[in-house]
């Protein structure tokens, strides 16, 4: 699967221990920045991230700031985004199952390396349930 990763100055490091534990797993990862760790501005490497996802260059997503809240609220401004905030496996899970998201965003400062890695692995091996989540996905979408 190809898998485009973006993060803010404070998920630099979660951002590059997940690049090489996905790219371990056979997985095609590009790599969206920023590769700094002085102070950068969240959205751009959001929009980036989602006009990756968007124009089918990659299947899914990994996104990483402070909260995560800054990038999801980016992301999930762009249509056909689906954009959740995992700070564990079982949310990183659920989001996967019922919300369908093809972008999932860690919180960098409330997650360690270790926990992002789990959370990835629970996003990446659920599947869409379809069924009742499905019209409720489908209701998301208002433009």
């Amino acid at each position: 699967m190809t898998i485009g990763l973006a993060s803010d100055h404070t998920g630099t490091a979660h951002r590059e221990a997940l690049m090489e534990h996905l790219s371990q797993q056979g997985h095609r990862c590009i790599d969206l920045g920023t590769n700094i760790f002085g102070s950068v501005d969240y959205p751009q490497y959001a929009h980036n991230l989602a006009a990756l996802v968007l124009e089918g260059r990659a299947e899914a997503g990994f996104a990483f700031c402070g909260t995560g809240n800054g990038v999801a609220m980016t992301l999930n401004r762009h249509p056909h985004i689906r954009a959740g905030v995992a700070w564990n496996a079982a949310v990183a899970e659920l989001i996967r199952r019922h919300n369908n998201a093809n972008v999932c965003v860690i919180p960098a400062r409330f997650t360690s390396a270790e926990e992002t890695l789990q959370i990835a692995d629970a996003f990446m091996a659920a599947e869409f349930e379809r069924g009742r989540h499905q019209k409720r996905i489908e209701m998301i979408e208002i433009f």
